[in-house]
């Protein structure tokens, strides 16, 4: 079984994120950069699966910049066997990004595709389920729990109301939640062997996708600035602020 996990490369989670003089975008000069911590659970996942002898091969794959190398041979030392960047320097939409995986997904034919459910940076939790729609495939979202039963795979979904438990059938597109699994540590002999594994660079435009966008960026702003709190004699000066000036009462 051949398993296929999609990583994105974001903005380090411990980095303030700043925004560029002219409003134009996130300044990335000089940020580290890391895997998405969503997609890092689910390669994980994927290389557990390995271990538990019922993947036979997990394959990483990334769309972005020729940078992002760095982070496909970071899910090669956690565990994968082969990495595959599509290479694209544009700020790419869910929708694109789905569409060239979607691509990737007809030539090597995994039976499970693996994406973390939503990334730190844009947070729009979209490319998994954009991905189950143009393949067809069966979709088990917000996973914290897989379980492979004979020709499906169980997944345990985190919902509003708790949790909920699918059977689907396979092939099948999975987005890990937070409390799927804990990733591994890198260790230096496995970071070493990664140096060696196969990674193969394509470009967006080989894999026949338009990745063409109808959505501009017009202005990116930071959140406004907090004001100060004030501290109130009683319970009834409490009451008249939330009455009178706040308006929520």
């Amino acid at each position: 079984m051949k398993v296929l996990v999609a990583i994105k490369r974001v903005v380090d989670y411990n980095v303030k994120v700043r925004v560029k003089a002219d409003k134009s975008g996130v300044d990335l000069a000089n940020v580290k950069m890391s895997m998405n911590p969503f997609c890092e659970i689910a390669v994980e996942e994927a290389v557990r699966l390995k271990e538990k002898g019922i993947a036979t091969e997990v394959v990483v794959v990334c769309v972005g910049p020729s940078e992002a190398q760095e982070q496909l041979r970071t899910a090669l030392a956690l565990g994968a066997d082969r990495a595959i960047l599509i290479e694209s320097d544009e700020a790419l939409g869910s929708l694109a990004v789905a569409k060239l995986l979607k691509a990737l997904v007809d030539k090597e034919q995994p039976r499970i595709t693996l994406l973390g459910k939503q990334a730190i940076d844009s947070d729009n939790n979209q490319t998994g389920q954009m991905l189950a729609a143009l393949t067809g495939y069966a979709q088990g979202t917000f996973a914290s729990q897989v379980e492979i039963v004979g020709e499906k795979i169980q997944v345990t979904r985190e919902i509003d109301g708790g949790l909920q438990t699918v059977a689907l059938n396979l092939p099948a597109i999975v987005t890990a939640d937070l409390r799927l699994n804990e990733p591994r540590y890198t260790t230096l002999p496995s970071i070493m062997k990664a140096k060696k594994k196969p990674l193969d660079v394509r470009s967006a435009s080989s894999l026949g996708v338009s990745t063409a966008s109808s959505v501009k960026t017009l202005k990116v702003e930071a959140p406004a600035v907090r004001s100060a709190g004030v501290t109130v004699a009683s319970v009834t000066a409490l009451v008249e602020k939330l009455k009178h000036e706040a308006r929520v009462i």
